[in-house]
């Protein structure tokens, strides 16, 4: 079989790195449920126009097909795979209405996948981690400065470097927008959502062919440069000189989170309003979220408000939500080297085997500490300790169990002090911190 190719867009981490991701997500599940958010699954596809209808995203979506069958013949063909969990979600509440209680809270952990160009932390395939608080009819806004406070707690736990929640309000943008006498702030905010990744001249040359004079296009630019995180930011926006009664509205949304937010938790929520984020279902507060010192690698968590993504005609289910980007923060986190895992292996100690003909024995040895929960694997051979002793050290092992023989008992030796003790099967435990591979800070990260 020759050499396979690996598929670029298409992570796949190694074990240590599996370790590293399988304790974020155990960190964002604890976190929350303790803030009483339920937990759902959705299917993997969509029908085609509820994701072609979603912004320019559409342009990236997965078309499900089978591989044999005729376009004219395949029962597939108007479904496509998911790009992210918002979508799926809304449909799910519109199903599910008459059996959900309201407001829902729902976190969501799964995959999604989008055709982009892959690069550093944006992948064809990843994993997402969301929630969201949606109401029937009416949802308080009050929900838009509680979930960025959920989800800095939740990514607080996790051995990371610091980050700032950048805020910004649709309302606020598209009022601006609409008061310099531009009618189709849409594309506005598309453009100007590019800001990090093409610059200022870019954003210039992009809203000059959208047609915008030179005077719009400068107060465009001169708003999203204002930034503050307290209530200051409405005072320059205001000193601009423009005036709109959705303005207005926006001003005094996005001050009443960032103001509440600040009391909380002060200085991690930023009103930033070159932030506008690209999707067209998103109508009021938005975020994204950036790690103090990596803010080129671009934002790791999403999301805002959005009043009309789930409606039946008959009522309207508006929410407000946040994305952590699981597989993007991995590509920052592991491939930055800023954190690392204590070992490669959930392992905790390694049976020893004198010889074949005691592998029996080091198995009942073995149930015995997997009954007490200590993770125990048995030595793959019978070579010499020194050999079985290396294995366990290059895979991060700490302790290695040696079968007593005659008048001596069992005894374990801990590979890191060297120390070899006594111990019994049924009531020997580890240190707790060599109970389960611990995730940290990399040091000098």
């Amino acid at each position: 079989m020759p050499r396979p190719t690996p598929i670029s867009g298409f992570p796949e981490w190694l074990p240590r790195e599996r370790i590293i991701e399988q304790h974020l997500l155990d960190t964002l599940r604890r976190s929350f449920e303790l803030h009483g958010f339920a937990s759902i699954e959705t299917r993997a596809v969509e029908p085609l126009d509820a994701l072609l209808r979603k912004g320019e995203t559409s342009k990236e979506v997965y078309v499900l097909r089978r591989l044999q069958a005729e376009d004219a013949e395949a029962p597939d063909a108007g479904l496509g795979l998911h790009f992210d969990l918002t979508v799926p979600f809304a449909r799910y509440v519109l199903e599910n209405a008459g059996r959900l209680h309201f407001p829902l809270r729902r976190y969501q952990i799964q995959k999604a996948w989008r055709g982009e160009r892959p690069q550093e932390g944006r992948y064809r395939e990843f994993a997402q981690a969301d929630i969201d608080v949606v109401g029937a009819d009416t949802l308080p806004a009050h929900y838009e400065a509680e979930l960025p406070l959920v989800v800095a707690e939740a990514l607080s736990a996790f051995p990371m470097p610091p980050f700032t929640i950048h805020t910004n309000d649709r309302r606020l943008a598209e009022g601006f927008y609409r008061g310099l006498g531009i009618t189709e702030p849409g594309e506005v905010l598309r453009a100007v959502d590019k800001l990090d990744k093409i610059g200022p001249a870019g954003v210039a040359a992009a809203l000059t062919e959208i047609g915008l004079s030179d005077a719009q296009l400068k107060a465009c630019l001169a708003l999203a440069e204002i930034s503050s995180t307290d209530g200051s930011f409405a005072d320059e926006v205001r000193a601009l000189g423009v005036r709109h009664e959705l303005l207005d509205v926006g001003i005094e949304a996005l001050t009443a989170v960032v103001e509440a937010a600040g009391r909380q938790v002060p200085g991690l929520v930023m009103a930033d309003l070159r932030i506008a984020r690209g999707l067209d279902y998103y109508t009021g507060t938005v975020y994204e979220t950036f790690v103090t010192g990596h803010e080129s690698f671009g934002s790791v968590c999403s999301g805002g408000r959005y009043d009309a993504l789930a409606s039946d005609g008959k009522r309207t289910y508006p929410g407000v939500g946040l994305s952590i980007g699981v597989s993007r923060l991995l590509g920052l986190l592991i491939g930055r080297g800023l954190v690392t895992a204590s070992r490669s292996v959930p392992t905790c100690v390694l049976i020893a085997v004198p010889a074949e003909g005691d592998r029996t024995a080091a198995e009942l040895v073995a149930s015995r500490l997997r009954a007490r929960g200590i993770a125990t694997e048995v030595s793959p051979d019978a070579a010499k300790f020194g050999r079985q002793i290396r294995y366990a050290d290059r895979r991060g092992i700490p302790h290695v169990w040696f079968l007593g023989s005659g008048d001596r008992g069992d005894e374990v030796k801990d590979l890191r002090s060297g120390e070899q003790n006594a111990a019994d099967a049924g009531t020997w435990a580890p240190p707790p911190a060599d109970l389960h591979p611990t995730v940290v800070a990399a040091s000098g990260a």
